[in-house]
């Protein structure tokens, strides 16, 4: 029986190489289209309403709900340059920064200077007037003083300027592996077709799919907000998967040709084979990313819809104006060629290398397999203890010089540090009852080791409604004794205090950095294991319903989890445990960013997909020939490890580059998903999936009927390898 995918994309690219112009001109018009969309309604980015979740979400709707004028604030540091601090001059210097600041427009208030509890720091606090976001009089005003005091160190930090410090470090983080990835993307696909035209055509494929997504994502994202991160996500999925599928379909369309076929023929072929591939492969890509709407994170929902745009916008361009260029170009996509480059590549035999690998696989099978085994379980190992938490002042570059001050002004004052807010909700009536039952907290809470003073009154709104007491914790936010604080508050030192309170129903919550990070790792830990079943579940279905195989989808699930367990591993061996901390410079935080797991679980289940499908398909195409399940595996994954090592080297490749970067989430992205898509194209497909096929051997293709074999007649055109 027809394959229906695979009859949709034969269908669909035999009209595309019959009517070449309709579809290369339908595709220029789409893309256009779509980057019109984006100039002509603007994205609607997330807010801070769709971040809340949990308790801490209530507390910040409270506060926000009750008229606070929380104005963004700017501090400037003033400490020692050397030795002690000489508390005159500093002194001296924090009236400079008070009497500097006052007249600047855009300044509400300045506060008085304040000295740090142990006597080494002085702290001016500048309230800025509201959508005031343009600080650089400020800074101004402190380059002044730390000129006029070149004894002291005078800094500035602030919510408006580590934003933008951060901002610009992300942005050129981002440019910086934009302009590497491309001319390497370039260069692995001129080493893979020897031939400018051949290796030009998947950047283009995938680097319209991305223009393309970012348009149509202004429009949906006033359905679903567009996280800040979802633009660089966008391109690092589109990129891997644009060149995957144009790889897949231009390596079989030159294959066929080499054998005979005519263009148009060749076009066919490839895309009842490659382009069924793309099809299978894009579902899994797309079902892996909708697994982060499990979670029901507001970043994460916006990552989810600007993936699954772009992998099927991808796939669009695959079946569609792939197919039409080269129907148009014919024999011309070999062109220009690269001359000594082309001849090398003509004269190395298809399969060469990997069958080097292959031979000891197919014929110890159960060796091969146990080794390949023992490797992944090692690696994987060091995940079962893995801790996450959110990102925070130990996970910024200290070469931010905003984020080294605002680390040290946090611990230099520990009300500016790791704090909580208990914030109440009552009816005015009751302010004198909240007012004793706040106080009746800090003095518990302050009589436990687990609090010190935060040095700052209980603000209550103007209508008098609700009232927040901010209780300073001495430990770093990713200390796990802040977590039990913030147990203690929500558990025992809020209930017992504000419970029994008379009158009115009494509302509560506990909120603040410390607990949205608390309360979003217990969100993503409860539901991990539900997030991994989805996208298994639906790997099993998808490969289950490809292959018509009970086996090959629980093969594919397994291995997948291996992939996994492997990146896990990784990022926790680098990143929580220090290693190689010299060698990619940072300073282990001693955790994983808290978001991290689940990112690199759907992105690498979904990229791992792409080959994974390709090599399978190749093999099934043997076995339906008749050949023998020993031999099809070997002749399978011979024929496809050139484009598998292709389009594992261009993701290995970019991935690797955003591990130079200096920001840590770039850093554990790119360590993860390099290390193990290496790994997942090398041990994992090249060694554990032939040896666990040859193990089974018929068995694997169960339910599906087996065509009879056609003895040792070797296919037409194949390679020929001895059954070993």
């Amino acid at each position: 029986m027809t394959n229906p995918l695979s009859s949709f994309a034969h269908r669909t690219a035999r009209w595309c190489a019959l009517h070449p112009w309709r579809a290369i001109l339908g595709w220029v018009a789409f893309v256009a289209f779509a980057i019109g969309l984006a100039t002509m309604i603007p994205t609607q980015e997330t807010t801070d309403a769709d971040y809340r979740m949990g308790e801490s979400g209530r507390a910040d709707a409270m506060v926000a709900g009750a008229g606070f004028n929380d104005p963004d604030t700017e501090q400037v540091l003033i400490t020692a340059n050397s030795g002690d601090l000489d508390t005159q001059a500093a002194k001296q210097a924090a009236d400079a920064v008070v009497a500097g600041m006052k007249p600047l427009g855009g300044v509400d208030k300045v506060a008085e200077p304040q000295v740090s509890p142990d006597g080494t720091a002085y702290l001016v606090q500048i309230q800025l007037a509201r959508d005031q976001d343009d600080v650089s009089s400020l800074q101004d005003v402190t380059a002044a003083v730390q000129a006029d005091h070149p004894e002291l160190r005078v800094r500035e930090s602030g919510d408006v300027s580590l934003d933008d410090a951060i901002n610009q470090r992300v942005s050129d983080d981002l440019s910086s592996a934009e302009t590497l990835s491309l001319p390497v993307t370039l260069i692995l696909m001129l080493l893979a077709f020897g031939a400018l035209i051949a290796a030009g055509i998947p950047v283009l494929l995938a680097g319209t799919s991305v223009a393309a997504t970012v348009g149509v994502l202004a429009p949906v994202s006033h359905l679903i907000h567009a996280d800040s991160t979802v633009t660089s996500m966008i391109v690092l999925i589109g990129m891997a998967v644009g060149v995957d599928y144009s790889l897949f379909y231009l390596k079989r369309e030159r294959e066929e040709r080499a054998k005979g076929h005519s263009t148009r023929d060749a076009v066919e072929i490839a895309a009842q084979t490659s382009g069924h591939s793309i099809l299978v492969s894009g579902a899994a890509v797309i079902c892996a990313m909708a697994g982060l709407f499990v979670i029901g994170d507001s970043t994460f929902n916006s990552l989810a819809v600007g993936s699954i745009i772009v992998v099927a916008v991808a796939v669009l361009g695959s079946i569609t104006v792939l197919p039409a260029l080269l129907a148009k170009l014919g024999r011309w996509v070999d062109r220009p060629r690269v001359p000594l480059l082309h001849r090398v590549l003509r004269r190395t035999r298809r399969g060469a290398i990997s069958g080097r690998v292959l031979g000891p696989v197919v014929k110890h099978p159960l060796v091969a397999l146990a080794m390949a085994t023992v490797v992944v379980v090692l690696l994987a190992i060091p995940a079962l203890g893995m801790k996450t938490h959110s990102g925070n002042l130990e996970t910024l570059p200290s070469s931010i010089p905003e984020a080294k001050t605002a680390q040290e002004l946090s611990k230099a004052f520990p009300s500016e540090g790791t704090t909580a807010d208990l914030v109440v909700k009552a009816d005015p009536s009751q302010q004198a009852t909240v007012a004793a039952a706040l106080a009746e907290v800090e003095n518990q809470a302050e009589a436990s080791p687990l609090f010190q003073p935060s040095g700052k009154q209980v603000e209550v709104s103007p209508d008098g409604t609700v009232s927040v007491l901010t209780l300073a914790m001495p430990f770093d936010e990713s200390d796990n004794r802040v977590d039990t604080a913030i147990e203690k508050i929500r558990t025992t030192l809020a209930p017992e205090a504000l419970d029994g309170a008379s009158g009115s129903k009494v509302e509560y919550a506990v909120g603040g950095d410390a607990a949205e990070s608390y309360d979003f790792v217990q969100r993503e830990q409860s539901r991990l294991p539900f997030v991994i079943g989805f996208v298994l579940l639906l790997t099993l279905l998808i490969m289950g319903v490809t292959f018509r195989s009970a086996p090959i989808a629980l093969i594919s699930a397994g291995l997948n989890l291996a992939s996994v367990g492997v990146a896990f591993g990784l990022m926790t061996l680098v990143f929580q445990h220090g290693w190689f901390e010299s060698a990619l410079d940072f300073s282990s935080p001693g955790f994983i960013i808290d978001w991290l797991p689940l990112f690199v679980l759907v992105v690498l289940v979904g990229l791992s997909m792409d080959y994974h499908v390709f090599v399978l398909s190749r093999i099934r195409e043997h076995v339906q020939r008749g050949l023998p399940t020993r031999l099809a595996v070997r002749q399978g994954v011979a024929d496809t490890a050139g484009v598998v090592t292709s389009a594992a080297a261009v993701m290995v490749s970019v991935f690797s580059i955003f591990a130079t970067l200096s920001m840590l989430e770039m850093k554990m992205m790119g360590v993860a998903l390099s290390g193990a898509i290496l790994l997942d194209a090398t041990l994992i497909r090249l060694v554990m999936l032939p040896a666990i096929l040859c193990l089974l051997g018929d068995r694997a293709w169960w339910p599906m009927r087996r065509p009879q074999p056609l003895g040792r007649r070797v296919v037409e055109d194949e390679p020929e390898y001895e059954l070993v």
